[in-house]
Order: C-alpha cells, then structure tokens, then sequence
C-alpha cells in the first residue's frame, strides 16, 4: 500500500472555499488528517466544540487522577465518543493524555483538587461509584438518574475510600472468568454505554 493511501483524513480543499467562519484556513489550504467524523472536516477546534456542547448529552464522568494513570486518556476518548456534558479530574491537575488522542480538545473538562471539591460541585447530581466493592450493585439491574456523573478510579487502586463513602451510589460489573476485575478504561466504556442506552434519545 502506497504512503498516500495509508493516511486518514483529507487533502486540501479542492474548489470556492466555504465562507464560513467555521472553517480553519490552514487546514482548507494543507489538509484535514485529524480523526474526526465527515461532517467536522477542516473545522476549527473551536467550531467543533461549540457544536458538540450543543448537542451534548448531560451525562458527566470523573476520574481520580492521583498515579497519572494511562487508562485516563482512553476514558477521556470514550466520553468523547459518546458526547458527554463534562469530565471531571480529580486530584492531580495534569493527567496522561497520550490514550485520549487529542479528544480532549473537543472536551469539558473540569478539575477538582480534591474529592470534597468535586462533591460540593456535583451537589445536584448522583455521585455514582463505579467499582468492584462490597455493596456494589450489579450494572444489570441499575436504573440510573439523568443527572448521573460516574466515578472512575485508577487501574489497581480503584476508588478511594473518601469517594466511595461520598457515593450515593455504588455499581460493579459482573464478571464470569477468571479475573477479578477488568481494566478500568474498558468498565469506563461498558458503564457510560449503559447510561446512554437508557437516556440518550438518539439510536445507540
């Protein structure tokens, strides 16, 4: 396969440019080969978020970032992939990005320097823990809130203890094999997926 083929997105703008001020110059000029869909071809990153803010839905997530874990920026990408209101880091401002694939740009995301933080924040939304813990109730049989904001731990640790007591909910994936849990950024996609499909109003 010839180095031409091999490259994702598009060449440059071929034809009357579009006046709109949606558009980046420099990518209509050079070429569009960033990893996003059709529609936000040579967009700016600014246009791009403002029209996936409109059309968001209003689920949150928030991860607690206190061993700069890699699973974060794969987290991070689902949620994009899925649209969501907001992230939320908790603990260590800067966090591993290189999972996320530059997803984040498109993001809110919003950081809390600790978990009391992030609680007096999330005041008007249900604090679901997500994670294998005693109590936990089976995903299976969760009804989740609209107003829902998942809680993630790192990969190992899980949650700390100062977030699951200040849960309102706790939810764990059921598992069949040999292993006792599954890695976190694969849960993380399981569970907002879970939430999508009982709120979103578009086809999932």
């Amino acid at each position: 396969m010839e180095e031409a083929e091999r490259k994702i997105g598009v060449g440059l703008y071929e034809g009357m440019w579009p006046d709109d001020a949606r558009y980046d110059k420099d990518l209509l000029m050079h070429g569009d080969r960033r990893n996003v869909e059709d529609k936000y071809r040579y967009w700016t990153v600014e246009a791009i978020k403002e029209d996936l803010a409109k059309k968001s839905v209003p689920l949150h997530i928030a991860i607690e970032n206190w061993q700069h874990d890699s699973n974060i920026g794969t987290i991070v990408r689902t949620a994009n992939a899925f649209n969501v209101e907001s992230i939320h880091v908790i603990g260590r401002r800067h966090w591993n990005r290189r999972g996320a694939m530059v997803t984040d740009r498109y993001m809110t995301i919003i950081h809390h320097a600790s978990v009391a933080d992030f609680v007096e924040a999330m005041s008007d939304r249900q604090i679901v823990a997500v994670d294998n813990v005693v109590g936990a109730s089976d995903l299976r049989t969760v009804k989740f809130s609209e107003r829902t904001v998942l809680v993630f731990g790192g990969e190992g640790p899980g949650l700390s203890d100062e977030l699951l007591q200040a849960s309102h909910q706790k939810v764990m994936i059921a598992q069949t094999g040999s292993t006792r849990s599954l890695n976190v950024g694969v849960a993380a996609g399981i569970v907002m997926y879970t939430w999508l499909d009982q709120h979103s109003k578009r086809k999932v």
